[in-house]
């Protein structure tokens, strides 16, 4: 159901209010570049320094100006379960085409914890859902076994697996039989991912450079899997300076950099060191983005 290039958009911000002008632009940009779908507030949209009211009005903005041209997922986290339900009941009211839910963080539910999680938010509320798994940010890990159970769930379509481990996506693709798609949500591997049976990438690079992101995964659709890696190999040492400090502060100042939003940053975040500037515009001038 989703697959691709999916952006992990930025939230682009003014005086510590949302820029929704920027937002409206942005969009527009990635629907224009061929992203094949877009996450919106989600961790590189800093969902965790955002209300829930200005979580509603990203998702209701960008429903208006996609209208149904490519996939819009909303994004977000809730360590209650019932509060996850509830939230998801609002994006689906809104009109969304689907959910990307973090595993809960900081109370470290276990695997029957999370698969209960789970399967109660997709009881609830009919929409497709995408698992979220990042244990280097939530100190949890939901494993193959029990996203195998979950993919038994017929609105539990695709997992955003972060791990990047290329065993997880084996046992993945092994235990799921196919019943949901593997995501890759990491942009340093995600080219082997693809190559490997990964559907797509739900990406932070894609927010620099989302023609190139499209079309490497487009070269891993077709077969062509020696220019998905060549892609990939072209776009490496712009993968890793988009995490030389946590994310999304490295892509924010990339993207104020080409114009294209200011550098502004929801405290507790702090704007990207001036010692990590060079480094990386020298990388995007290299990659001819301005």
């Amino acid at each position: 159901m989703f697959k691709g290039s999916i952006v992990a958009l930025v939230t682009p911000l003014k005086n510590n209010t949302i820029d929704m002008a920027r937002f409206a632009e942005l969009v527009e940009l990635h629907i224009e570049a061929g992203t094949h779908g877009l996450v919106i507030a989600g961790t590189t949209g800093e969902s965790g320094t955002l209300t829930h009211p200005e979580k509603l009005g990203l998702v209701r903005q960008a429903l208006e100006i996609v209208r149904n041209r490519i996939p819009v997922i909303a994004g977000f986290s809730c360590n209650a379960t019932q509060e996850a339900i509830s939230q998801a009941k609002e994006m689906m009211a809104l009109g969304v085409d689907g959910i990307l839910i973090m595993t809960p963080a900081y109370i470290k539910p276990t695997q029957e914890g999370l698969y209960r999680h789970y399967s109660q938010i997709a009881h609830a509320v009919p929409l497709p859902i995408i698992i979220y798994n990042v244990p280097s940010r939530t100190a949890v890990d939901i494993l193959p076994e029990t996203v195998a159970r979950l993919s038994e769930i017929s609105n539990i379509v695709a997992i955003k697996e972060a791990s990047s481990q290329m065993l997880r996506l084996q046992q993945l693709l092994k235990l799921c039989d196919n019943r949901i798609d593997v995501l890759s949500g990491d942009d340093i591997t995600s080219a082997a991912w693809l190559v490997a049976g990964a559907k797509g990438v739900i990406s932070v690079t894609a927010n620099v450079v989302p023609h190139e992101m499209a079309l490497m995964c487009e070269a891993a659709y077709d077969g062509e899997h020696a220019k998905c890696l060549q892609i990939q190999q072209k776009l490496d040492a712009l993968n890793h300076a988009l995490f030389v400090e946590t994310n999304p502060i490295p892509v924010k100042w990339a993207l104020h950099r080409l114009g294209l939003m200011s550098d502004e940053i929801r405290m507790p975040l702090t704007i990207l060191s001036s010692a990590q500037h060079e480094p990386l515009e020298k990388i995007m001038k290299d990659l001819g983005l301005y």
